[in-house]
């Protein structure tokens, strides 16, 4: 089984095709993990398949990847972890798509390495909004449930420490506002159009963001077909020759 050290974290990944590098980052909130692409409207794995190396991975401490809790930065060990991956697998630049919690994750390593990330797509990214927190209460409760039931050396108590810490922001979570009018990485954004992807949020990173594009409609029947060809335009405009 592919396995890659970060830390004390243990991170399970896959690799398949040839091509420039591309991180795909799988929705699924805290329970990121490869399997849950299958859900997504656009499944890049599958979308742009034969065209990228794309390199999937099960999130710290969802599917099969394990990890210690990182309270006072639970977004930055992600990040951490996303990076070891793609220094373990020798790569310095690459693309990047994700979903769902994909899109938080893709802002953190535009802080974090903005220099690595040729490109960026976010799918339906989530975002904290007034009328919408309680739900990603929710969604942190059940995982803590989940985690319990697996893991004897975690209490609850560093669980809620890690998910409120985690979740404590508004806007895209895991960076602020003036961090995204600072990043100069080229992004297309697709919105989210129910309560856990807030369209609002979509649209405000790509307003936001110099050199983000915003695409809508997408997500219907009508319109996905397009959608997935001009995402895929995107990401052949944006890959080094």
């Amino acid at each position: 089984m592919p396995y890659v050290d970060s830390g004390e974290a243990k991170i399970w990944y896959i690799g398949q095709g040839k091509g420039f590098p591309m991180l795909t980052l799988a929705p699924g909130g805290m329970r990121s993990s490869v399997p849950l692409w299958e859900v997504a409207a656009i499944n890049p794995l599958t979308a742009y398949a034969g065209q990228y190396q794309m390199i999937a991975m099960d999130q710290r401490n969802a599917g099969q990847s394990t990890g210690p809790l990182e309270t006072g930065d639970p977004w930055g060990a992600y990040a951490g972890d996303q990076l070891a991956l793609m220094d373990h697998l020798g790569i310095d630049r690459f693309l990047v798509f994700g979903c769902c919690i994909g899109g938080p994750f893709i802002l953190k390593l535009l802080e974090l390495a903005p220099e690595r990330v040729v490109a960026a797509v976010l799918e339906q990214p989530v975002g904290i909004i007034e009328s919408n927190r309680e739900l990603f209460d929710n969604i942190w409760k059940q995982w803590r449930e989940q985690l319990m039931s697996k893991r004897d050396d975690l209490g609850s108590d560093e669980i809620e420490a890690f998910a409120t810490t985690m979740w404590a922001p508004d806007f895209a979570v895991s960076v602020t506002r003036d961090q995204v009018r600072s990043f100069r990485t080229p992004m297309l954004v697709l919105p989210g159009v129910d309560e856990y992807h807030p369209t609002k949020t979509g649209r405000e990173i790509a307003a936001l963001a110099p050199a983000a594009e915003l695409l809508e409609p997408w997500k219907d029947p009508e319109h996905l077909p397009a959608a997935t060809e001009a995402v895929g335009r995107f990401l052949r405009d944006h890959t080094p020759r």
